[in-house]
């Protein structure tokens, strides 16, 4: 029997597998896609190749892209669910952005504005309690002030014309403007000063290189040990510390991780009238053969759909309805400057900057290679722009109606990217129970009965509408403040990036499917620790660092409610994934 079973290794079961394993838990890390361990070759800079939903290295499905297809969901309106399988989990390609969710979405928030979130959904403890926890893992990753270049510079320049004020403290508590707070680390050597690949090999080059690739998953710079590279997705900082934990904790024990593993069922059993985990069910993907593991504790942590898909199958308990509820992504939108200066779109990491505002949301600039920024300004809710005299596209401070771009005006775009800022935009939503995850009627899988996502924009409440408009007017003033002589919108679909709160924890028993503390509420010894986890949008914030937080906070109460142990984040320094210690490790073979 196992201390702890995890099931994914992606944004949060690495966090947790991590930091159960230096507390000397003997912890099991089932991953239900494969683990690359060495992603210099089996990786590469062609954006279709890690981004095609069917057979892009990054897709979520089987480890043989080729000969296998995608695992199946059900998506009855016009929307994509971006989640990757995979070690690192969907962190392989996001941005890094690791901003502070706002006070105001927590149960001990005082300001005037209280009123101007989801009051009905907010987290079951308060900001203050979880500072310590954003301190543990910006520590750990770690999280620095971006490294930046022209296309910050350029938004930064509007920014200050429209009259905002630079925040320059990590918590979010007025309408201001700042470097993003990234977990990058920031260039060093030649990184940044070339495009000589010869001169940017490890360790004459460390850090961020500025090749402009984020979402293809890091593999900068070339040579360097893994736990070095430049984007901390968690394959790349938080599993080198789970699979050496024996080296560097007094204590600790390196986790087992089963790559290639889709777990098919949660285990329980009867004890005192009450439903307890007492292990998992899962299915090795290369072989097809099934296997069963026992443990005193499961965690879940395989993302918003797929979290609930696998308590649906499990038949767990669900008395009020919740599971898989409040299926959420920020809403999110695109407004883009086109300029007649260079604005270095491309370069760098991807995005650096970012301008905040409490009770609506967020905004962030993004630099996008060319076929990421053809398919954002490809994708949209109303249309082609400009197709229609009385259509449905919205309009605002932009120039003319919002909707997709095609023909002549995309190619004329796309013919140089680098004159070009993107301002993505982040709504603070309000929880909605009806975008949510449901069992399929639809024919099973190799894996079980597959979840169906109902998710749509027009399901958002008022205010979330409200919210999306205000900031995309918002973006718009500040392109065209930093001099843009074009302005678009583009009224971007249910394409959800940042998912959150399907297993939300809670205040309120009725609404919630965990406690305080991430436990179900009607399964004993079962764990959640992942963005589903999340009581709400954040306020529009970046969600992986609140989770990693919030994932951390639940080590501890595992450790402390089931093994006896005591808690350490406010009595310990934190390790840093950069230590010498795991990059030994690393280079011994941890990871193979």
């Amino acid at each position: 029997m196992r201390d702890v079973i995890i099931v994914g290794a992606g944004g949060g079961g690495a966090v947790m597998a991590k930091e159960l394993a230096a507390q000397g838990l003997d912890v099991l890390l089932l991953e239900a896609g494969p683990f690359y361990r060495d992603p210099e070759r089996e990786w590469s800079r062609y954006e279709n190749d890690c981004n095609n939903p069917a057979d892009g290295y990054l897709r979520f499905g089987p480890a043989d892209r080729f000969d296998q297809p995608p695992w199946f969901r059900e998506l009855p309106q016009y929307s994509y669910v971006f989640q990757l399988a995979g070690t690192g989990g969907t962190t392989q390609h996001y941005f890094a952005n690791s901003p502070r969710a706002m006070p105001g979405v927590f149960a001990d928030y005082t300001g005037a504005d209280r009123d101007a979130y989801d009051v009905a959904h907010r987290f079951p403890f308060g900001y203050r309690e979880l500072i310590p926890y954003y301190e543990w893992v910006e520590a750990t990753l770690p999280v620095q002030t971006a490294a930046m270049g022209t296309k910050e510079a350029v938004f930064f320049r509007g920014c200050e014309r429209v009259g905002l004020p630079v925040n320059a403290t990590k918590d979010i508590l007025r309408d201001s403007f700042r470097p993003q707070e990234n977990a990058i680390l920031q260039p060093g050597g030649t990184a940044g000063r070339t495009n000589d690949d010869a001169h940017l090999r490890y360790p004459e080059a460390t850090g961020c290189t500025f090749c402009g690739y984020c979402f293809q998953g890091c593999f900068e710079p070339r040579q360097a040990p893994r736990n070095l590279k430049a984007k901390r997705q968690t394959d790349n900082s938080y599993l080198p510390m789970a699979l050496t934990a024996d080296l560097w904790a007094v204590g600790g024990r390196r986790v087992t991780l089963v790559p290639d593993a889709f777990a098919t069922r949660v285990l329980t059993e009867q004890q005192a009238g009450r439903t307890v985990a007492k292990g998992v069910r899962w299915r090795d993907t290369r072989t097809h053969e099934q296997h069963e593991e026992t443990a005193n504790v499961v965690v879940l942590s395989a993302g918003c759909t797929e979290n609930p898909r696998l308590w649906l199958n499990s038949e767990l308990p669900d008395p009020n309805g919740w599971v898989g509820r409040g299926y959420t992504d920020h809403s999110i939108d695109w407004v883009i400057g086109v300029f007649d200066e260079y604005t270095g779109n491309s370069k760098g990491a991807s995005s650096s900057a970012r301008a905040d505002y409490p009770g609506h949301g967020a905004i962030e600039q993004v630099g996008l290679p060319p076929a990421l920024q053809a398919l954002t300004m490809g994708l949209s809710d109303s249309g082609v722009r400009g197709a229609y005299d009385n259509g449905r596209g919205p309009t605002g401070a932009w120039d003319g109606k919002a909707g997709r771009i095609m023909g002549d005006e995309l190619k004329d775009l796309l013919s140089d990217v680098d004159r070009l800022v993107n301002v993505l935009v982040l709504t603070d939503d309000d929880v909605e129970p009806d975008n949510r995850v449901l069992r399929s009627v639809l024919p099973p899988d190799e894996n079980g009965p597959i979840p169906k996502v109902v998710f749509e924009h027009r399901r958002r409440s008022a205010r979330t509408q409200r919210n999306r408009e205000f900031l995309c007017n918002q973006a718009a003033a500040i392109v065209r403040a930093a001099g843009a002589r074009r302005v678009l919108r583009i009224d971007f679909p249910a394409v959800p990036l940042h998912v959150h709160s399907t297993m939300r924890m809670g205040t309120d028993p009725a609404d919630s499917v965990l406690d305080a503390y991430a436990e179900s509420r009607w399964v004993d010894r079962l764990f959640v620790g992942d963005n589903s986890a999340l009581a709400n949008s954040l306020g529009g914030p970046n969600p992986t660092l609140t989770n990693q937080a919030v994932t951390t906070r639940t080590a501890e109460r595992i450790v402390s409610r089931y093994f006896g142990g005591q808690p350490w984040v406010r009595t310990q320094s934190p390790v840093s994934s950069l230590d010498d210690r795991v990059t030994r490790g690393v280079l011994d073979g941890a990871l193979e």
